[in-house]
């Protein structure tokens, strides 16, 4: 699988050779499979992801990327009518990340140091997902798992513990005294070339504060939106995320 996809010099969506899609999904199937760690200046230029990340880095740092890819034979020039070819891993996380049309974004406080900060993952047609952990140095670690799997990665990495009984306690208040906490947006999206265009969002809260759990949904819009409590379905955390994502 030396190449992986093929971009125009305008973006929009990648040539993806067939078969390649079919022959990782196989792939996934026997195990993860980890497709490497990127700075977001080396995302941003073969323009994966980009859509969810902060901010877009200078043009001085993107270049750089293009040069660091560029002598690891990642990204090569393609045709003459100015197509670059994103090869090895890194084409394979470009192909599988335009495909999917739902993302799961997941951002904790309270982690460790070597631990992720945020979490996405952008479920595929089958039943894999592909997962970018960020860290705090903004390296981005990219993998494929079965959906099963990832849903498992996930809820150990976002707050746990028995669900806390009501409290007369304020969101607000939970949240600042909270060990660890996380925001969970779950959004659908449609594609216009290389642009994702976002559609419906639903937003889940987790704090565990002194051992219990405690979630919230959000509601309303802007700043009239507000935190109440909410139920989680089935066994909880794991099973709520499963719901979210259907």
């Amino acid at each position: 699988m030396s190449q992986a996809a093929t971009r125009g010099p305008g973006g929009g969506q990648a040539a993806v050779p067939a078969g390649l899609v079919t022959a990782v999904v196989d792939l996934v199937g026997t195990g993860p499979v980890l497709l490497g760690a990127y700075t977001i200046a080396e995302l941003t230029a073969v323009d994966a992801i980009v859509d969810f990340l902060e901010a877009r880095p200078p043009e001085e740092a993107i270049a750089e990327a293009v040069r660091s890819l560029a002598a690891r034979q990642l990204l090569i020039a393609g045709t003459a009518d100015g197509q670059v070819q994103v090869r090895g891993d890194l084409g394979i996380a470009v192909a599988f990340q335009q495909r999917a049309r739902l993302v799961l974004d997941a951002r904790a406080t309270g982690t460790e140091p070597g631990e992720p900060w945020r979490i996405l993952l952008l479920p595929q047609r089958e039943p894999i997902c592909l997962i970018v952990r960020i860290d705090a140095l903004g390296v981005h670690e990219l993998g494929l798992y079965q959906t099963t799997d990832a849903l498992d990665r996930l809820t150990r990495w976002l707050p746990g513990g028995e669900l806390a009984e009501r409290a007369d306690t304020s969101p607000d208040d939970v949240i600042a005294g909270a060990e660890r906490s996380a925001l969970v947006t779950v959004t659908r999206y449609t594609s216009t070339g290389s642009a994702e265009i976002a559609g419906n969002s639903e937003d889940l809260v987790l704090a565990r504060r002194s051992g219990a759990l405690h979630a919230f949904a959000r509601t309303g819009k802007g700043q009239e939106s507000q935190l109440v409590r909410r139920r989680l379905h089935g066994n909880g955390v794991r099973d709520t995320i499963a719901e979210m994502l259907t």
